[in-house]
């Protein structure tokens, strides 16, 4: 059997997972399908590079490193990512959240649905 090549030396599970369930994440690189994903040919785009996700389950591979299972609403895949491949945008850093001024405001925004229309009650079906 071939050797698995462990491209990191640190043990992520020796700390506490870097998400949380619920936690909005954005993909910071394009994935593509390994042939992993069932019904999408191999090298198939998956997520695009600053898609909006959320953690919906957290487990391990390798006994080595975390796996976050994310769901992408606009694409509609659920994928499985390394913690080098997301980052918060739930759970900034304050010193993050100062370099970004008032910008950081329209973090909050991203990702959650809003109306694109209102009914009012003049308005009939």
């Amino acid at each position: 059997m071939a050797d698995i090549n462990r491209d990191d030396a640190e043990i992520e599970l020796a700390f506490p997972p870097r998400f949380q369930y619920g936690e909005r994440v954005i993909a910071r690189s394009v994935v593509r399908n390994d042939g992993t994903y069932n019904g999408k040919d191999i090298g198939e785009v998956l997520v695009n590079k600053g898609e909006i996700g959320y953690v919906i389950n957290i487990n391990t591979f390798l006994q080595q490193f975390y796996i976050y299972a994310v769901d992408f609403v606009d694409s509609g895949h659920r994928v499985g990512m390394r913690a080098k491949e997301l980052c918060t945008l739930d759970n900034l850093p304050d010193e993050v959240l100062a370099q970004l001024g008032e910008k950081a405001a329209s973090i909050t925004t991203l990702g959650q649905a809003t109306p694109t229309h209102t009914t009012t009650a003049t308005e009939a079906p």
